[in-house]
């Protein structure tokens, strides 16, 4: 789990409280602080088409999330019936998890700190994968980046989508919330906001 500061609250989220509230209140002119950007979930989705021929597989997946998370994962399923993908009404589908508060701040410094820089040949998010309404949706190809799986234990490489919801309607204002915490967007110098889990160990 990624450290938190003296005070037991996620350092992601006391840096967020220490700098970049303010920052963001003043490039955007904020006159009052319920209008800054903040996070207010995040959600990390797998969809697995073969589920329900392969419950192993779907319970490996559910295990590693909560690997990942620190949350137990819940088993998503199809809502309706479609016949052309021969999927039938209430089917597993795949599996997800929603993470508030001090998990979500968690997981998303280790996600920022440690996972991406796994990725092989990284050059940085794209900074268009926001949906028009403030919210952040990233694809993760394999688990492995996330230093909690163990590579032999795992039944399947898969990947997953990362999903970050934030309290603004506005792409531009959550793209500087995600920049100022340190995503690595592409294109971009890092933002050395605050040093990684990598340099503490180093």
């Amino acid at each position: 789990m990624a450290e938190s500061n003296g005070a037991g609250k996620p350092r992601l989220q006391a840096f967020y409280e220490s700098s970049v509230r303010g920052k963001l209140q003043q490039d955007f002119g904020f006159s009052s602080p319920m209008q800054i950007p903040r996070l207010e979930k995040v959600v990390i989705n797998v969809g697995l088409g073969e589920a329900s021929k392969n419950p192993k597989l779907l319970d490996g997946v559910v295990s590693e999330l909560g690997q990942i998370t620190g949350q137990k994962a819940v088993v998503t399923r199809a809502k309706k019936a479609i016949s052309n993908f021969g999927l039938r009404e209430n089917q597993p589908v795949g599996a997800s998890v929603t993470l508030r508060r001090d998990r979500m701040w968690e997981f998303l410094d280790r996600l920022i700190n440690v996972a991406l820089p796994r990725v092989r040949d990284f050059r940085g998010v794209n900074t268009r994968s926001f949906d028009g309404r403030g919210n952040y949706t990233l694809g993760v190809k394999e688990q492995l980046i996330f230093p909690e799986i163990d590579y032999d234990k795992v039944e399947q490489v898969h990947g997953f989508d990362i999903t970050i919801v934030t309290s603004t309607s506005k792409d531009d204002q959550a793209l500087a919330l995600l920049r100022e915490l340190g995503m690595p967007f592409r294109g971009e110098s890092p933002v050395q906001a605050m040093a990684g889990p990598q340099a503490e160990a180093a």
